[in-house]
């Protein structure tokens, strides 16, 4: 199953909305070219909502974080919301959920742009 994306914008944040899964190959390859895409396009600050992704891999994992990264490098924030119980799990393991923001809902995570200005 390829992934899919939705985006939006609410105010100055960008909404990224992936799914499907996130797993080595393809749909790791749009990740990245997405989130290229939205740099390219201006957007500084980007919510990736998790709601619909059903499955990430260590590759998917190793995506958002090179994602953060770069988006941080260019001046901007990335944080994420709706994660589902596995894919928080897998953040914890690895200890990435101290890395990330992480929000519960689109609403919050959006909000929490403007509080950090």
């Amino acid at each position: 199953m390829a992934v899919s994306f939705q985006t939006k914008n609410a105010g100055d944040v960008c909404v990224l909305s992936p799914e499907g899964k996130i797993v080595i190959g393809d749909e790791v390859g749009a990740l990245r070219e997405k989130i290229k895409e939205l740099l390219e396009a201006g957007n500084k600050n980007i919510l990736i909502n998790l709601a619909n992704v059903s499955y990430i891999d260590s590759t998917g994992v190793g995506a958002l974080v090179g994602s953060f990264t770069t988006i941080r490098n260019q001046g901007g924030q990335m944080k994420l919301s709706n994660l589902s119980q596995r894919v928080k799990d897998i953040l914890l393991v690895t200890k990435l959920l101290t890395v990330f923001d992480v929000y519960e809902n689109e609403t919050e995570g959006a909000k929490s742009f403007a509080a950090k200005k």
